[in-house]
C-alpha cells in the first residue's frame, strides 16, 4: 500500500465560532467518512489554525488556507482519490473547498 497525505484546503469555520448544532452536524460528517475508510486512515490527522509563510530570504509570504490534513493508505491515487467520496470537507458543494491528495515518498537512505 502506498502512504497519501490529505491536505484539506478552503476558508473553513473554526469550531469555536460554530453553534452546538453546527459543530454536531460537523462532526457526524467526519465520523460518517472516518467509519466509511476507517481501513485505509492511518493518522486521522490534525485541524491547523491560521499559519505564516516565510519565503527564502526570510521575508513573510502568503501563507495559503490550509485547514488540516490525514494520512491514508491506497493502492494508487486513484484509489486515494475514491476515499474522498462523501468526505465532509467537500459537503458544501462549491469551489471554495479542496482536498489536495498527493503520494508521500519514502525518504531516500544516504
Amino acid at each position: 500500500m502506498t502512504r497519501f497525505i490529505l491536505l484539506y484546503k478552503g476558508p473553513a469555520t473554526p469550531m469555536g465560532e460554530m453553534t452546538p448544532e453546527q459543530s454536531a452536524a460537523a462532526m457526524a460528517g467526519w465520523q460518517a467518512w472516518m467509519g466509511k475508510a476507517a481501513g485505509a486512515i492511518t493518522d486521522m490527522g490534525a485541524p491547523m489554525t491560521a499559519g505564516r509563510s516565510v519565503v527564502a530570504d526570510g521575508s513573510a509570504g502568503t501563507p495559503t488556507l490550509l485547514n488540516g490534513y490525514t494520512i491514508i493508505e491506497a493502492e494508487d491515487i486513484d484509489g486515494a482519490v475514491a476515499l474522498l467520496d462523501g468526505h465532509p470537507f467537500l459537503s458544501d458543494g462549491s469551489d471554495s473547498f479542496s482536498v489536495e491528495v498527493f503520494e508521500l515518498l519514502p525518504i531516500p537512505s544516504m
